[in-house]
């Protein structure tokens, strides 16, 4: 078994040796995820569906239904999934080896128990080859010791990606996970319109991949793996992509860009064995968005800011 972190406190985090549980970990996330898409009204590059990171695991936030107000939550302490309502109702039901349909079958029962709603699409998204959840009757393995790992690596992901939104005035996502490709990310808008994105990727309308990328952006994010790349990585895109962007210097000096993806990747077991991994992360994040706004010529004296400190208002020049 490999070692849970070293004196960084970063988590090692092989792919190879948690595939099978990341896979379950993924299609149970985004049938959580489509519960709260289907009760969320719609926001600009789908930040209504995200899940986000807490000190226990994953979870929806509040979602705001028919039956009340909602969350689910992933309990990656107590390896649980857990259903709470307003008014106290608490239901749920332990992670462990099991199918995605019968994940699909306790959380209906979960949800219902406590007193909402539970009428997701049946089918994954962005995945190819996609079988329905209700369908997908394998049996699959959990892995409770990586995936305690790697919730121990967002927790020291987030707090960069956190700190990195906070140089920026313009519209800036929060730090989130999408459960449709499986990362969690952090997205710069320009404000200006971008051409329309080709779509076409895998169960994923066209017109949900066309608004996401209605306006320019300059993205990054991580993920543990899968999908091309078998190990955990950090990327960083622009849509649209201006002349010169793949060949842009970034750092460090493990940072490439990737031409199947079409953006640059930083390996996480680069950042976790470097010096100081919260400073080689943010290298990667500064310089990968900076040759996105200086080749797309954003505005950046309009757009960009100091990183914030705690209890220090930004300085308002006039």
């Amino acid at each position: 078994m490999t070692d849970a972190a070293d004196a960084s406190g970063w988590p090692s985090l092989p792919y190879a040796e948690w595939a099978e549980t990341c896979t379950a970990l993924h299609l149970w996330c985004q049938i959580i995820g489509k519960y709260r898409l289907a009760h969320t009204p719609w926001v600009n590059h789908s930040w209504h569906a995200t899940l986000y990171v807490t000190p226990r695991g994953l979870t929806t936030g509040p979602v705001h239904e028919a039956g009340g107000c909602l969350t689910l939550s992933l309990d990656f302490v107590d390896h649980r999934l857990i259903a709470e309502a307003d008014g106290g109702a608490r239901q749920g039901f332990a992670l462990e080896r099991m199918s995605v349909a019968e994940f699909l079958r306790k959380i209906r029962d979960a949800v219902q128990a406590v007193g909402g709603t539970f009428d997701i699409h049946d089918m994954p998204n962005e995945l190819p080859d996609a079988v329905p959840f209700a369908q997908d009757t394998a049996t699959r393995p959990y892995d409770a010791a990586a995936v305690t790992r790697f919730h121990g690596a967002l927790l020291r992901i987030v707090p960069v990606f956190e700190r990195f939104r906070t140089g920026f005035l313009g519209k800036v996502s929060p730090v989130h996970l999408f459960w449709g490709s499986f990362d969690l990310a952090v997205t710069r808008f320009s404000g200006r319109r971008a051409p329309l994105h080709p779509a076409g990727i895998p169960n994923l309308p066209d017109n949900v991949a066309q608004e996401a990328y209605s306006h320019e952006v300059s993205s990054a994010g991580f993920w543990p793996g899968g999908a091309g790349v078998d190990e955990a990585m950090f990327y960083s895109y622009a849509y649209p992509a201006p002349d010169g962007f793949d060949t842009y210097p970034v750092a460090p000096d493990a940072a490439r860009f990737d031409t199947s993806l079409g953006e640059f990747v930083l390996p996480y077991e680069a950042v976790r064995t470097s010096a100081s991994p919260d400073r080689t992360l943010m290298q990667f994040l500064q310089s990968t968005y900076r040759a996105a706004a200086e080749l797309a010529r954003w505005d950046r004296s309009a757009l960009e800011c100091e990183l914030g400190v705690p209890q220090v208002p930004r300085a308002v020049h006039r």
